[in-house]
């Protein structure tokens, strides 16, 4: 079976910084796999909050995780600086599937590549609903 190649810059739409911390560094002395999923979120999540699609406290549609994935192409560690580059891969209805890169700051090829997948549904009943007009219109940015 073949390396997969990792992601370039190129194949991304938005970056955003991430700073490593002491405690994502596990035993080996890397960031630990775990923690790239954090980043992915954080990367993701901050930036619909920024455009103003994404009210975590109060509002009436949240996206709920049903799929994640990440493959590894190089080591970061504590004290890196990360720039996460974040695309659309599928926009569909109701559901969105992310990918998401995770750059040493300047580097052209990514540590680490992954995905997940929001279904986006309603607060209280947790029933799938149709994105919002501004939630589709941000996303579709990012295709």
């Amino acid at each position: 079976m073949s390396r997969p190649i990792a992601p370039t810059r190129a194949d991304f739409r938005h970056f955003r910084r991430l700073d490593t911390r002491w405690m994502d560094n596990d035993v080996y002395g890397h960031v630990n796999n775990v923690t790239y999923y954090s980043y992915f979120d954080t990367a993701v999540n901050a930036y619909l909050i920024e455009k103003g699609v994404l009210d975590i406290h109060g509002g009436g549609t949240i996206g709920l995780v049903v799929e994640t994935g990440c493959r590894y192409f190089a080591s970061v560690a504590f004290p890196d600086t990360l720039e996460a580059g974040i695309k659309v891969a599928h926009l569909g209805n109701s559901s969105v599937r992310y990918e998401v890169g995770i750059f040493r700051e300047g580097a052209d090829s990514a540590a680490a590549a992954g995905h997940f997948i929001h279904v986006y549904v309603d607060r209280d009943s947790r029933r799938p609903v149709t994105l919002p007009a501004d939630l589709r219109g941000v996303l579709e940015g990012l295709v």
